[in-house]
């Protein structure tokens, strides 16, 4: 095989991210024939040049349609969601079942999630998934067991529809993470994609305790449909970006809100 030239193993990195939505640094390496180091290191320089995501253990697609996870604000509030996440994991603990919905909060959460041994994931979301598909997880012996609903597959790689939504129904967990795209005290949470809705709804049904994790330029966003009201949540957690004067008309609806102080 003829080594290409560092230009064409990047084109074709990026080609071979943009097909599947996103791809692991060792996938990659095999499907380039090239070292993982050399991998990373053209994700680095793509990532740098806006040109695809960087994520732990891979990348994902960055392009101009909008259905996209990494075109709708994957790469947007890194530093809220990553509060959020790290107040969301002091929810879970070892041995619990956790429902993940799809989207880059939820993401977050999932990836602090694989310190917590023996924890049983319950998602519609395909990257969520990947996330737990980690053979250090089980060196360091922090197995998790992985339930995939199965679904209609979305651009953004959540699985939707009612075959999701049938499994979500004989499922239960002890706390489920949803992200959604808005809250509003009128719309409640909502999303723009209808079959994500109905999903999001069976997931959320499917907890002991329902979380929802958005961060502060989620309020007063309105999307096409309404998942539920805000008071299908147990918890709402959000960044320090919330204003007071949001944080008590939430509470005002039922859930408690948690707002997760920044890194110092």
């Amino acid at each position: 095989m003829v080594a290409m030239l560092p230009a064409e193993r990047r084109s074709a990195l990026l080609d071979h991210v943009a097909t599947h939505g996103s791809a692991r640094v060792v996938d990659l390496a095999s499907a380039l024939g090239v070292s993982r180091m050399t991998v990373r290191r053209d994700i680095d320089e793509l990532a740098e040049q806006g040109l695809l995501l960087k994520v732990h253990g891979g990348a994902m697609a960055i392009d101009g349609d909008t259905s996209r996870p990494a075109a709708t604000g994957w790469a947007a509030q890194e530093a809220e969601k990553e509060a959020i996440a790290r107040a969301a994991a002091s929810l879970v603990e070892p041995g619990m079942s956790v429902g993940l919905s799809g989207g880059s909060t939820a993401w977050h959460v999932a990836h602090r999630l694989r310190t917590i041994p023996d924890v049983t994931v319950v998602t519609n979301s395909l990257p969520v998934a990947e996330l737990f598909d980690d053979e250090a997880l089980v060196v360091e012996a922090r197995s998790a067991h992985v339930v995939l609903t199965g679904g209609v597959r979305t651009p953004a790689r959540a699985l939707v529809g009612p075959v999701a939504v049938r499994t979500l129904e004989v499922l239960h967990c002890d706390v489920v993470f949803v992200g959604v795209h808005g809250l509003d005290p009128r719309a409640g949470l909502t999303t723009p994609n209808l079959l994500e809705a109905e999903t999001n709804r069976a997931l959320l049904a499917a907890g002991e305790r329902a979380v929802v994790v958005a961060d502060h330029s989620k309020w007063h966003t309105v999307s096409l449909t309404t998942v539920a009201d805000l008071d299908a949540a147990d918890v709402v957690i959000s960044d320090a970006g919330l204003a007071p004067e949001a944080v008590a008309e939430i509470e005002q609806h039922g859930p408690e809100v948690v707002v997760a102080p920044p890194p110092e």
